[in-house]
């Protein structure tokens, strides 16, 4: 049968919403379809929230804020130790989950899940991460300290690319910290976020702490305007964060919004090239392209290392195997969605128009058995320049561009005039080099011999420029100061009383 113009052969499943505690059918009639990368079908249907089924999901996150947030610390952890004891039972079963409506293969899922969960072990260490500062005898009899509070309700909007880790990136401390969280996953795959809030209420989180609502712009508009929602993360697209920023901000609320990246691999004449090509295949093809970190440009520094690089380069990605998300020997799956696929093509087909050369062409490729499936090989792009769209903005595919420097200082300033500053990287064996580009470039996370510089959980995760808006980061310290209020004390207990007020600001005299 016919469906929205797409073949639909068995509709398996309905996904609804995740509402105190309850799983609850869609009320506002609007549904979006659940493709299934590999063979281009609908396999299921996701509700869209209405304004006023985002509204039921806070006002049951209100309703058992308190509570929580009244309960200690070591008592919050000990849930979130048996989330994770619950996730690792199922992680085979919540990675073939992800699998099926992602495209990623069965291992790149399990390292969406495993990341994701290092940032609920970080989240485990809540009662030492909100313990605040103590001054004795700051003034005559005065003592002072401070306190980390919740903010009370939160809300996480996050992309189709990462379906498991920005979820726990994003509810782990906050709900640690003793807040209530409203989480938008994207509609596209939004099975796994579902089981994420069916899991932790079985490992014993009060229901409505946790809320998943699926749906579109209205869900997310209704998140951006209701008074009650103290603070909203986002991950996606740079105008999208844009306007979750502004329209967020403009409400009252605290906003961290994460936005499109444009990641450069800087390899010197110097670098150990074989070891720079590995790197260079797993970042910049791994997932198709489709991750915020992944290598999209390749910036070797000298035409030898330019032509020795591209020699290098060219048959490792004629050879990329490519396969079903069950392959589990397959390099990388099928893209998201048809729409995305066509999308990526169009940037290939631009950079051929703005004159880069197309070393090798991966936009024919089809899977035997599966020729309507979102697949799509390997793309390598040669003498690309800066002035070049394919260059500017963001592909999120399979495409690699090479752009040649003559030298150090040009490439430097590649990343470090590139309007994103989401991650850079630079292979070299000279130390002094790295040094100097680590302190001098204008980005937010930078690898040294490391293709992907993703910190772990418990430092901090954000890009600069337009690939963030926002003051605080995700995980690690950051993501306590952005779901916590620092309230200040000042206290005294005077032994005996003196008579007479005092109209002078009071002073460390």
């Amino acid at each position: 049968m016919r469906q929205n113009g797409r073949t639909v052969t068995q509709m398996t499943y309905e996904i609804g919403h995740f509402i105190g505690g309850k799983t609850v059918a869609g009320t506002s009639g609007r549904f979006a379809d659940i493709f299934d990368p590999n063979t281009g079908e609908v396999q299921g249907r996701v509700a869209l929230a209405s304004t006023a089924e985002m509204q039921a999901a806070v006002d049951n996150a209100a309703a058992a804020q308190p509570a929580w947030a009244a309960k200690n610390p070591q008592a919050r952890a000990r849930v979130l130790f048996k989330f994770l004891e619950l996730a690792h039972k199922e992680k085979e079963e919540l990675a073939q989950m992800l699998s099926r409506e992602h495209g990623k293969t069965i291992p790149d899922s399990h390292g969406d899940i495993q990341r994701g969960l290092e940032v609920v072990e970080f989240a485990c260490g809540i009662p030492h991460l909100l313990k605040g500062e103590f001054t004795e005898s700051a003034g005559p009899g005065i003592d002072m300290y401070s306190m980390r509070q919740p903010l009370g309700v939160v809300a996480g909007i996050t992309p189709f690319n990462f379906p498991a880790m920005i979820p726990m990136w994003k509810f782990a401390p906050a709900i640690a910290c003793g807040n209530a969280f409203i989480l938008k996953p994207s509609e596209r795959d939004p099975s796994l976020p579902m089981r994420l809030g069916e899991l932790m209420l079985e490992a014993g989180l009060p229901e409505g702490i946790l809320n998943v609502v699926n749906g579109d712009k209205e869900a997310v508009d209704a998140i951006l305007t209701n008074p009650t929602i103290q603070g909203v993360g986002f991950v996606g697209s740079t105008p999208i964060a844009e306007y979750v920023y502004t329209t967020g901000t403009a409400h009252g609320k605290r906003v961290q919004c994460f936005g499109g990246a444009k990641n450069h691999m800087i390899i010197m004449p110097d670098a150990d090239m074989d070891q720079a090509v590995d790197a260079l295949i797993g970042a910049g093809y791994g997932s198709a392209g489709e991750r915020c970190m992944a290598i999209s440009v390749a910036v070797p520094v000298g035409e030898q290392t330019a032509n020795t690089l591209v020699e290098k380069l060219i048959p490792r990605v004629e050879s990329l195997k490519i396969g079903p998300s069950t392959d589990r020997e397959a390099d990388y799956g099928p893209m998201v969605t048809a729409q995305h696929l066509e999308k990526v093509k169009g940037y290939v087909g631009l950079g051929i128009e703005e004159g880069a050369d197309l070393l090798v062409d991966g936009r024919d490729f089809t899977m035997q058995g599966y020729e309507n499936g979102n697949f799509m090989g390997g793309c390598l792009f040669d003498n690309v320049t800066s002035d070049m769209r394919i260059y500017k903005e963001e592909i999120f595919g399979p495409v690699l561009s090479v752009v040649r420097a003559k030298n150090y200082e040009e490439a430097l300033s590649l990343p470090d005039k590139h309007e994103y500053g989401n991650g850079v990287a630079m292979y070299t064996r000279d130390g002094d080099t790295a040094r100097n580009f680590a302190s001098r470039i204008n980005v937010g996370m930078v690898g040294i011999n490391v293709p992907i510089p993703v910190p772990l959980a418990y430092h901090t995760f954000g890009g600069w420029k337009r690939s963030v808006f926002g003051d605080l980061n995700q995980h690690g310290p950051d993501s306590i100061r952005f779901y916590t209020r620092t309230k200040t004390v000042t206290s005294r207990w005077p032994s005996g009383h003196k008579e007479g007020s005092s109209f002078v600001i009071p002073t460390m005299d």
